[in-house]
């Protein structure tokens, strides 16, 4: 039923790389999600994708700070002192997928993209009619938190969703099939190959 809700438009989708920086991806880094490093490669042809199909590629950098982000302290209390910070190697996208010249890099303090920064407004803007941006692909880091606040939130501001299953990650397998169980009903959730095929097509 998931696949007949909507088409697939490549002219009018944008590509959303989620949180994929140094703190979380790297060995042994602060906010490490394991699957998110064994995801780059993927990530990685996905991107490629994109730009070869002119499909605007836009990031997503979260970073933390006690002084505004008081609850996501407590509920990981390490990063009262470190992580995500302004200024340091753990908040930039891991180099493998490191942004070009002309992708988007939305700065978050929150786990939804759109809470507080420009992204609809640019993501609205990205493209003259009749192909503005209406879709978004999501893929990225972690699964349950910023990508499936993400995808929410452009669910209700009307932006149709399309949630990689295998290109979003987070180490806790029983929370991943809740999680894309759940994008059944905000968007549909397609691997990584069955999205560039429609890319390409």
């Amino acid at each position: 039923m998931a696949d007949e809700k909507w088409a697939f438009e490549r002219e009018r989708c944008a590509l959303m790389v989620i949180d994929m920086q140094n703190d979380f991806v790297l060995d042994g880094a602060i906010m490490q999600v394991r699957e998110a490093g064994r995801q780059v490669p993927e990530i990685g042809r996905l991107i490629a994708a994109c730009r070869e199909a002119s499909v605007p590629v836009v990031y997503t950098v979260h970073k933390t700070d006690a002084a505004y982000n008081p609850l996501e302290i407590a509920s990981f209390p390490w990063l009262a002192k470190a992580g995500m910070r302004e200024g340091t190697a753990g908040i930039r996208v891991v180099d493998e997928l490191r942004p070009a010249e002309g992708d988007v890099v939305i700065e978050k303090r929150r786990f939804s993209a759109f809470f507080q920064t420009d992204l609809e407004m640019i993501l609205r803007n990205m493209k003259p009619r009749p192909f503005q941006i209406d879709t978004l692909i999501i893929c990225g880091t972690v699964t349950n938190i910023c990508c499936e606040s993400t995808a929410r939130d452009a669910f209700f501001r009307d932006f149709k969703v399309v949630f990689g299953s295998d290109i979003c990650s987070c180490d806790d397998p029983e929370v991943q099939r809740a999680t894309l169980k759940n994008m059944e009903i905000f968007g549909r959730t397609m691997d990584c190959d069955t999205i560039i095929k429609h890319l390409t097509i």
